[in-house]
């Protein structure tokens, strides 16, 4: 099978590179720097941007499937603006969708978010949610994707916690009550391997997280404590610290700004784990914990 990985040098994009092409499919990395030495040797590249069609959509003649993994991060504030989202999120997907139709390529496995809503509090949910509509009525075989938050080796979402809960003592907005349910890049691209691979998960979304359901606080106390170092949670009422993310973000170089306090406003669990979907039991699944403790 020949799959075209759209976004295939980023983080998820690498890790199910290497996991498709170990099952012996036939692998192209499309990414606007397709020299990612990350990748493992077999796979092909091909350089395109998802903003601009003319750029890429050629690599998508013969293809069996493709998976589109471009994504801005929600845990920082884009360099171009909320705006970005959009413009990477929802015409970015909808360049994949016609270069899929136009080229022939029947399936799409799509990476959303948990909480993807065309009518969302954030930029970033808008922007997923308006990219599920385009998928879901084109004339594709889709799988769409909603996991909670990814960490793995070269993954950003430990780097992230660091930054917004230092050790020792750490302010954070609500005390850190925010939720999570973090899941190892390596326990998700089998499932989106199998996605491609098979037929009875086409027309299907699903909500994929972690083993664990933590909040922010624990997830900065797991990550603190796996390197010897404590913490203490100071809460920061969610308005104080609206407002004081809401200044510091028009700082040049701030990585966060009012889009990303609203998200720390709603949890980012699943309200119902479908992992069971790809034959895996969350008792199977890799822990923040574990994995840092590795």
């Amino acid at each position: 099978m020949k799959v075209l990985v759209v976004g295939g040098s980023g983080f998820i994009g690498s890790h199910l590179c290497r996991e498709l092409k170990g099952r012996g499919h036939s692998v192209t990395a499309l990414s606007r720097s397709p020299g990612n030495d990350d990748l493992p040797k077999g796979i092909s590249k091909a350089m395109g941007n998802v903003t601009a069609y003319d750029s890429m959509h050629e690599a998508f003649e013969g293809m069996d499937v493709a998976v589109n993994l471009v994504a801005l991060s929600p845990l920082f504030k884009p360099s171009g603006g909320d705006e970005m989202h959009d413009k990477i999120h929802r015409q970015g997907t909808e360049n994949v969708v016609r270069a899929c139709e136009e080229h022939g390529v029947p399936r799409l496995v799509q990476m959303s978010a948990l909480g993807a809503d065309p009518k969302g509090a954030t930029a970033y949910i808008r922007a997923k949610g308006k990219a599920e509509e385009i998928v879901r009525e084109s004339s594709l075989d889709w799988v769409i994707f909603r996991p909670s938050v990814v960490f793995g080796d070269g993954g950003e979402f430990v780097s992230f916690t660091k930054k917004l809960a230092p050790p020792y003592v750490t302010p954070l907005p609500g005390g850190g009550k925010t939720r999570f349910q973090p899941i190892w890049v390596e326990d998700l691209v089998p499932m989106l391997a199998d996605a491609c691979e098979g037929d009875e998960h086409v027309g299907e979304t699903y909500e994929i997280g972690g083993p664990e359901k933590l909040t922010l606080a624990e997830v900065a106390e797991t990550i603190h404590g796996a390197e010897g170092r404590s913490v203490t949670v100071i809460p920061v009422p969610m308005a104080l610290a609206g407002v004081g993310l809401t200044v510091a973000g028009k700082i040049p170089g701030f990585p966060m700004g009012k889009d990303q306090y609203r998200s720390l406003q709603f949890d980012n669990t699943t309200a119902d784990n479908e992992v069971g979907a790809f034959g895996v039991s969350e008792d199977d699944l890799t822990t923040l914990g574990a994995y840092l403790a590795g």
